[in-house]
């Protein structure tokens, strides 16, 4: 039975924007850089006051709220909501945060009218498709409506087939941790579910998204998505099988700017320091690539696995959004 006092969704979205603002300041930063700034251990405490968080927060959360707002989580119903929730962010005076663009192109489509999948960026796999997935991790469903819900969030602005599955897999990594699997264990279980999901296109969620020049099947379009991320999760476990040096975790799994290589490389640095949270987030932030989103998706399996005792107590009031992130999560824990 699963400690409800833990406050798992809390630890999870706190630790997803609490990694976001650790990252924030040493994504465009060499490793030797941030060391120099920061000392060897990395960024360990937030600054600001408000401390703020960048666009994987923000649109983890409007992810979130199109959840909370749905009366049944359906494509008919959940779509709508996610495309209102993405272009209001897209509009947004507080979108200055070096939004990725992908995001802003395909927004720019849907704030056309065009349908999602003419909208989508089809050929973008970047981690924007799941830097903002882990809600759906935390909300109460099945693992077909988990997916289902992870794959549409991803395809409004990322049509490729790898960030549809790693959409999924950080989805699915948040939901088992959440659920009681060590840390340890993930890797071993998103290889699994990578293999079962491997021809399986979710036609009621994606519509025709897979009908493009050089897809012959819907099945053969989902396959390529799920094979690159069993190539990264491969790359994951030799990583994990040797020493640790204490580098760059970039250097094992990639630098994050794409989908697998974001989850991939935030799952080294949770591994890694599964029983010391600020540590993972500071390890996340101190690398060669996309340090906010890694870092965001280290704190969200960390604090998935912990709860808001993973975190220093004072950060919950200086992070950004934090009523925000408060109500979603008293709402899923």
């Amino acid at each position: 039975m699963i400690d409800t006092s833990l406050r798992r969704a809390a630890g999870s979205l706190f630790g997803l924007a609490y990694g976001d603002a650790l990252g924030k300041d040493t994504e465009f930063l060499t490793v030797a850089e941030i060391v120099r700034r920061y000392g060897p251990a990395g960024p360990r405490d937030l600054t600001g006051d408000p401390a703020l968080v960048t666009d994987d927060t923000q649109m983890a959360l409007a992810v979130g709220w199109a959840l909370h707002e749905a009366p049944v989580l359906t494509p008919e119903v959940v779509g709508p909501l996610l495309r209102q929730r993405f272009l209001d962010w897209s509009v947004s005076p507080d979108n200055n945060r070096a939004p990725g663009m992908t995001c802003l192109r395909a927004c720019a489509e849907l704030s056309r009218g065009l349908r999602w999948q003419e909208a989508t960026v089809a050929g973008s796999k970047g981690c924007g498709a799941n830097m903002r997935v882990t809600p759906v991790g935390l909300v109460d469903v099945d693992l077909d409506t988990l997916a289902g819900l992870a794959q549409l969030q991803a395809g409004l602005t990322h049509g490729h087939p790898t960030g549809l599955a790693a959409s999924e897999l950080t989805a699915y990594a948040v939901r088992v941790v959440r659920d009681g699997a060590a840390l340890a264990e993930v890797p071993a279980l998103l290889t699994d579910r990578a293999r079962e999901q491997r021809r399986v296109y979710r036609a009621d969620w994606l519509g025709d998204l897979w009908g493009r020049p050089g897809a012959s099947t819907p099945e053969d379009f989902v396959a390529r998505g799920w094979d690159e991320c069993l190539d990264v999760l491969a790359r994951l476990d030799a990583a994990l099988a040797r020493p640790d040096d204490g580098g760059d975790a970039c250097r094992h799994t990639g630098e994050g700017w794409i989908a697998e290589e974001a989850l991939a490389t935030a799952l080294y640095c949770a591994v890694r320091h599964a029983d010391d949270p600020v540590t993972a987030l500071a390890r996340a932030a101190t690398t060669a690539g996309d340090s906010d989103s890694i870092a965001a998706l280290a704190g969200a399996f960390v604090g998935a696995a912990h709860g808001m005792p993973a975190w220093p107590t004072e950060w919950a009031t200086r992070i950004e959004y934090a009523d925000q992130l408060t109500a979603l999560s008293e709402a899923w824990d």
